[in-house]
C-alpha cells in the first residue's frame, strides 16, 4: 500500500514538473513585452496628453463632479456662472481706489454677496472666524466670559441668572443683581449687546463689575474663563420635573435622558418643558428629546419640492410617556426646537403654553468649503406629523399667554404659573 502511494506521487510530481517547463515557455513566448526605446516624439506625446487631460481635469473640473458625485453620496453642481463683471469690478477698484486692499476680506465679501443674493435669510456665507463661532456656540463653548445669562430688567443690565460652576456663581453673584459699571463705565443706556461685549474677554483676563443688590454697591473683579454651558438644565419641584433646554446641541440627547431617569427615579408625576428663547440646534437632537414621550412616531418630515428627503422618527423607549406635559413657547422658540413643539402638540401628549413660536420651518445643512468658511445652505422645508409646514407662521399655542417687560421687572412669569395651573399644581 505503502509503495503505491510513493510511486504514485513520484509520477504526478514529474508530471507537474513537466507542465511547468510548458508554461514558462508560453509565458516567455507571449508575455514578454519588448523593450521600447522612448525617442522625442514619443516624449513629447506623453507630454502633451498630460497636459491636455490637466486642463480638461481643471476646466471641467465642476462637471467631473457633478457626474462622479451621486456614485460617492454627495452633490455637485456642473453650471457655471460668467466672473467677468467681477474681476473687472476688481481691476476698477484697485486701479482707483486711495487706499491699501485686502484681497481675503474682498474674497470673503464677494462669497458673501453671493449667497446672499439667493434671497433665503437661513442661507448663509461664513468666514472662518464666523464658523469657528457657530460650531463653538453648538457645542456650548461660547468663549472666555464670566458665566452669567444677561439682559435688561426695568431698563437696567442685570444677571437674570449665574450659570452652575463659573466665575460668576463662583464670586458670589445672584439673579437680578444690577450691573452699574463694566470696568468703571456706567452702563446706563447700553445695550445687551454691548454689555456682554466688554464683560468677555481673553481666558485668564480679569474683568472689574460694580453691582447694585437691594440698594447697596460692591465691586467684583473676576478671572474670566472659558464658558461651557450645559444646553439643558433639570430641576424637581416636589412631583414636578422642570426641563430648560436653551439649545440642541450634540450633548442635548444625553443630557435631557440623563434628566428624564431622574425624574423616574424620583416619582415625578408632571413635567413642564421650557423653550422659551430655544433658537434650535441639530434634528438629531430634537429627536431625543422628542422620543422621551413618542415611540416609533414621525416626528418630523423633511421635504424639498415635492420629494422626500428624510422621514425622522423616534426612538422606542419613551421613558416619559404619559406623564402630563406641558411646553413652554414664544417668540425666541425656533426651528428644532419648534419641531419639538409640534409634534407633542400634534399627537396630544403636550400642551403648549405661552406665544406664537418664530416659525423657522426649514431645514440647513453646514458644508465646509475648504479653508475654514463654512456653507450655510437650506436644503429642505420641514413638517410637522400633520404634514403642516410652519415656515413664517410658527405654531400657536394652546393657551396663549403673554410675558411682557412689566413682568419680568416685577419678577413674575405668569406663563409658568399658567402651565403649574393646567398640572393642578
Amino acid at each position: 500500500m505503502t509503495e503505491k502511494y510513493n510511486k504514485k506521487h513520484t509520477t504526478i510530481s514529474e508530471h507537474i514538473q513537466g507542465h511547468k517547463h510548458k508554461i514558462r515557455h508560453v509565458k516567455n513566448k507571449f508575455f514578454t513585452l519588448p523593450k521600447m526605446k522612448m525617442t522625442p516624439s514619443l516624449m513629447f506625446m506623453i507630454i502633451a496628453l498630460t497636459a491636455v487631460v490637466g486642463y480638461a481635469a481643471g476646466t471641467y473640473n465642476y462637471q467631473i463632479m457633478a457626474a462622479i458625485g451621486p456614485v460617492f453620496g454627495y452633490k455637485a453642481h456642473s453650471g457655471s456662472i460668467d466672473l467677468n463683471s467681477l474681476q473687472k469690478t476688481y481691476n476698477t477698484l484697485a486701479a482707483n481706489y486711495d487706499g491699501k486692499l485686502n484681497d481675503k476680506l474682498l474674497i470673503e465679501g464677494a462669497n458673501r454677496g453671493m449667497v446672499a443674493a439667493a434671497g433665503d435669510q437661513y442661507t448663509v456665507y461664513m468666514s472662518p472666524q464666523e464658523s469657528a463661532d457657530f460650531n463653538n456656540s453648538l457645542s456650548g463653548n461660547i468663549g472666555a466670559g464670566i458665566g452669567a445669562e444677561i439682559g435688561l430688567k426695568n431698563n437696567e443690565i442685570t444677571i437674570i441668572r449665574p450659570l452652575k460652576d463659573n466665575p460668576a456663581i463662583k464670586a458670589g453673584l445672584i439673579a437680578n443683581d444690577v450691573i452699574i459699571k463694566v470696568n468703571d463705565q456706567l452702563t446706563s443706556g447700553w445695550t445687551v449687546g454691548k454689555a456682554v461685549g466688554l464683560i468677555r474677554g481673553e481666558e485668564g483676563t480679569t474683568v472689574k463689575l460694580t453691582i447694585r443688590r437691594t440698594g447697596e454697591f460692591k465691586d467684583y473683579t473676576l478671572t474670566r474663563e472659558t464658558i461651557n454651558n450645559p444646553s439643558v438644565e433639570s430641576n424637581i419641584v416636589g412631583e414636578l420635573g422642570i426641563l430648560t433646554i436653551s439649545r440642541f446641541d450634540g450633548e442635548t440627547g444625553n443630557l435631557v435622558r440623563t434628566a428624564a431617569q431622574e425624574f423616574k427615579k424620583q416619582n415625578v408625576k408632571s413635567i413642564i418643558i421650557d423653550l422659551r428663547n430655544n433658537g434650535g440646534g441639530y434634528v438629531n437632537a430634537a429627536k431625543d428629546v422628542a422620543s422621551l414621550w413618542l415611540e416609533d412616531k414621525i416626528i418630523v418630515q423633511e421635504r424639498s419640492g415635492s420629494t422626500i428627503r428624510d422621514t425622522v422618527k423616534s426612538g422606542s423607549n419613551a421613558l416619559l410617556k404619559g406623564i402630563p406635559t406641558i411646553v413652554l413657547v414664544n417668540g425666541g422658540t425656533a426651528s428644532a426646537s419648534e419641531i419639538v413643539a409640534g409634534a407633542l402638540q400634534d399627537y396630544g401628549v403636550a400642551k403648549l403654553v405661552g406665544e406664537k413660536t418664530f416659525g423657522k420651518g426649514s431645514v440647513q445643512q453646514p458644508i465646509d468649503l475648504g479653508d475654514g468658511s463654512l456653507l450655510k445652505v437650506t436644503i429642505a422645508k420641514w413638517y410637522t406629523p400633520n404634514g403642516k409646514n410652519i415656515n413664517n407662521e410658527g405654531i400657536t399655542p394652546n393657551t396663549v399667554i403673554t410675558y411682557t417687560q412689566t413682568d419680568v421687572d416685577k419678577g413674575t412669569d405668569p406663563q409658568m404659573d399658567e402651565a403649574k395651573k393646567l398640572l393642578k399644581l
